[in-house]
C-alpha cells in the first residue's frame, strides 16, 4: 500500500467534515488534556528557544510555484523582523515532481519523488504525505519541530513555536481506529496544515499518514465521506494511532473573505476566492472586483494588482497588499519557465 510497512487496523469512526479545520494543529509526543488555556509564549532567550523548520509541499506547476515564491518572500521578512530570538528556523519547499526546477536557488528545496503512476487515483494531494516521508528520512533537519504549511499561506508576523511537550462518520473512521484504541474522540478535529509538530513524532506519523491516505482513497465509503479533505482526516487518524494529541490554536490563521480582520493572527490562507459585487457584498455574479488564486493557474498574477474597492474587509486588503509587495520585489516575476 505504500512506504513504511504500517499495518492497517480493521474498520469503524466518526468525524464531521465541517469540523476538520485548517487552524493550527499543535502536537506533542504525549497525550494532552484538552480545555486548558495555552501557556505564555516560550521565552526567546537563546537557551530556551525551540526552533521549528517550516516545510511546504508543492509541485512544479506555475500555480504552485508563484504561491511558493510569495510565501517564502514573507517567511523571510517575518523571520528577519523577529530578530535573533526568533524560533523560526529553516525553510524547505518539498518539490514532489521528482526533478529540480529553476527556483532551487531562490527557495531552499528538497526534491522528492512522486507516487508511482496511477497510485494517487487522480487525487494529487496524496503525494503530500509520501513527500514528507522522503524528506524526513533523507534530509538533515536541524530543528526539533516542524511547521507543516502550504503554498497559499502568507505569514503576517513572526510565528512562535506553539507546540506543546464530535465528529461524524464513526462507522467509517472505526475502520482505521479500532475500538480497542479508545474512544473516537481521541481523533482530534484537525487537518495537517498549518501544524507544528515534533520532528521525531512526525517521523513516526508520516508513513502511517501516507498508508492511511492511500487506504481511504481506495475505500469508496471513506472516499465519498471525506472527499477533498481525505488526507487531512488520514493525518488526524494517524496522529491518534501514534498517541500524539493536539491543541487547537484558534487564532493562528484566517481565511479571507469570511474572516474579515487580520487582528493578531499569524497566517493568511487565501484558499477562497474574494469576489465582490457593486455593493461590496460577496458575490459570484455582477463582480466589481475579484482576487482568486484559481484565476492564475497557467500564469502568475500580474504585478500591482488592483486594490479592492472601499468597504471590502481589511483581511482582503491586507492580502492584496502583501501579494503586490512580494511580486514587486521578486526577480523575473511573470516569466513562465519550468
Amino acid at each position: 500500500m505504500g512506504c513504511g510497512g504500517t499495518l492497517f487496523y480493521p474498520l469503524l469512526i466518526t468525524l464531521s467534515v465541517a469540523l476538520i479545520t485548517y487552524n493550527i494543529l499543535i502536537s506533542s509526543n504525549a497525550p494532552l488534556k484538552q480545555g486548558f488555556p495555552l501557556p505564555p509564549p516560550t521565552t526567546t532567550h537563546e537557551k530556551n528557544r525551540r526552533l521549528f523548520h517550516t516545510a511546504v509541499t508543492a509541485s512544479d506547476s506555475v500555480y504552485n510555484t508563484w504561491q511558493c515564491r510569495v510565501m517564502y518572500y514573507w517567511f523571510k521578512k517575518a523571520k528577519a523582523s523577529a530578530g535573533p530570538g526568533s524560533e523560526m528556523g529553516g525553510f524547505t519547499r518539498i518539490l514532489h515532481n521528482g526533478k529540480p526546477d529553476k527556483y532551487m536557488d531562490e527557495i531552499p528545496t528538497f526534491v522528492a519523488q512522486p507516487l508511482p503512476s496511477g497510485m494517487d487515483q487522480g487525487y494529487v494531494v496524496l503525494n503530500r504525505p509520501w513527500a514528507f516521508v522522503q524528506w524526513l528520512q533523507q534530509a538533515d533537519i536541524k530543528e526539533d519541530y516542524v511547521l507543516m504549511s502550504e503554498p497559499d499561506h502568507v505569514i503576517v508576523k513572526p510565528i512562535p513555536n506553539l507546540a506543546k511537550d464530535g465528529f461524524g462518520y464513526e462507522k467509517v473512521l472505526r475502520k482505521y481506529y479500532p475500538e480497542e484504541r479508545g474512544p473516537v474522540t481521541n481523533i482530534d478535529p484537525i487537518g495537517n496544515s498549518p501544524v507544528i509538530v515534533g520532528k521525531e513524532a512526525l517521523k513516526k506519523i508520516a508513513p502511517t499518514w501516507m498508508n492511511v491516505s492511500l487506504a481511504m482513497k481506495k475505500d469508496p465509503e471513506a472516499d465519498k465521506a471525506f472527499g477533498w479533505v481525505l488526507e487531512m482526516y488520514a493525518y488526524a487518524v494517524s496522529s491518534a494511532l501514534h498517541g500524539v494529541s493536539n491543541v487547537l490554536h484558534k487564532d493562528f490563521m484566517i481565511q479571507p473573505p469570511w474572516d474579515k480582520e487580520v487582528g493578531d493572527k499569524y497566517i493568511i490562507h487565501y484558499t477562497y476566492g474574494c469576489d465582490f459585487d457593486m455593493k461590496v457584498k460577496i458575490s459570484n455574479s455582477d463582480l466589481e472586483w475579484r482576487f482568486d488564486k484559481r484565476s492564475y493557474i497557467k500564469s502568475p498574477p500580474p504585478k500591482n494588482l488592483t486594490m479592492p474597492p472601499p468597504g471590502v474587509p481589511q483581511s482582503v486588503v491586507t492580502l492584496v497588499k502583501m501579494v503586490n509587495e512580494a511580486t514587486a520585489n521578486l526577480p523575473d516575476w511573470g516569466i513562465i519557465e519550468r
